[in-house]
C-alpha cells in the first residue's frame, strides 16, 4: 500500500494512524461480505447458519431457561450461540458486527442499533431475617442503607439503574470488601443471615419456600426495568429475530409484556 499499517519499533505490535483507518475499513468490508449468506438464508427463510446472541448475565440465568430449550427442539436447524456479556462489551461487538444480536436492560442510544422491547420486569428485595426491613411487607427506598447492601460491580445496568432509583449515587456498599461478585453469590450471602440484595422478577420464580420468604416488594412506584433485543439497522435475519422475540414474549407472563400503572421503568 506503499505506507506501514503497524509500527514495530514498540511492543507490542501496534497500528499507525493510517493502520488504524485501514483496519476499521477492513472491519466494514469484511461484515458487509459476511451479510451476503445471511441475505440468502432470509429471502430463502432458512434458519441455517450460525446466529451468535449476547445477553446479560443478570437475565440469562432467569430467561433462557424458560425457552431456549423448547425453542431448539421446535427449530432444529437454529444453531443459536449464547455468550454472556455485560452492556457495554455487548454494544461494542453489536457495532463491530461480532454478534447478531442482543438482549439487554435498555433501548440502545446509538444510531446503529435498533431495539425490540421484549417484556418488563420489577426489581424485588431479597432481605436477611436479621434486617430490620425485614418484618416490613414493602420496601421504601428511605429504608435501604448502603452499609448493608450487596450490590454488583460498576458497569452492570442492574446495579446502575437500581443505584439511580434508590438515590444511592454516593453510598459506600458491601461491596468495597468483596469485588467481582455476582447476583448468585449475592442471595447466598442473605440466606446465611447477611445483608440485602436484589433480584430481578423473573429470578422469584426459582425460588424455593424458604427462600420465598426472603423476597420483598418495592412500595409503589415499583422499579423496574425494559428488557430489549437489540439489533444493528443493518441486521437482516428478520426470520430469526422474530421467532426469538415470539418464544421470549411467549414464555413470560402477559402482564410483563407492558409496563404497569404502578411500575416505573428505571
Amino acid at each position: 500500500m506503499g505506507t506501514r499499517l503497524f509500527d514495530r519499533t514498540v511492543q507490542p505490535v501496534r497500528p499507525t494512524t493510517a493502520g488504524k483507518r485501514v483496519i476499521e475499513q477492513a472491519r466494514k468490508v469484511l461484515y458487509e461480505v459476511s451479510l451476503i449468506p445471511d441475505i440468502v438464508n432470509e429471502e430463502e427463510k432458512s434458519l441455517k447458519g450460525m446466529f451468535k446472541l449476547a445477553v446479560l448475565p443478570t437475565i440469562a440465568p432467569y430467561l433462557l431457561p424458560r425457552f431456549f430449550q423448547q425453542l431448539t427442539e421446535e427449530y432444529s436447524e437454529l444453531d443459536i450461540h449464547v455468550l454472556e456479556m455485560q452492556t457495554n462489551p455487548t454494544i461494542q461487538a453489536l457495532l463491530k458486527g461480532e454478534i447478531d444480536a442482543a438482549i439487554i436492560a435498555s433501548h440502545p442510544v446509538e444510531s446503529q442499533l435498533q431495539g425490540d422491547t421484549l417484556y418488563y420486569e420489577q426489581f424485588f428485595g431479597y432481605v436477611s431475617p436479621k434486617e430490620s426491613i425485614f418484618k416490613n411487607e414493602l420496601i421504601r427506598t428511605s429504608d435501604i442503607n448502603g452499609e448493608r447492601l450487596w450490590l454488583l460491580d460498576e458497569g452492570h445496568c442492574f446495579r446502575d439503574q437500581l443505584m439511580r432509583f434508590c438515590q444511592m449515587e454516593k453510598v459506600k456498599i458491601r461491596q468495597s470488601a468483596y469485588r467481582l461478585g455476582s447476583m448468585e453469590t449475592f442471595m447466598r450471602m442473605v440466606e446465611s443471615g447477611n445483608g440485602i440484595t436484589f433480584i430481578p422478577e423473573l429470578a422469584v420464580d426459582q425460588l424455593g419456600q424458604e427462600q420465598q420468604r426472603l423476597v420483598r416488594p418495592f412500595a409503589i412506584p415499583k422499579p423496574a426495568r425494559e428488557i430489549v433485543l437489540v439489533t444493528r439497522k443493518d441486521f437482516v435475519r428478520h426470520t430469526i429475530s422474530e421467532i426469538l422475540i415470539q418464544s421470549i414474549r411467549k414464555s413470560v407472563p402477559k402482564e410483563m409484556h407492558a409496563v404497569q400503572p404502578y411500575e416505573k421503568v428505571v
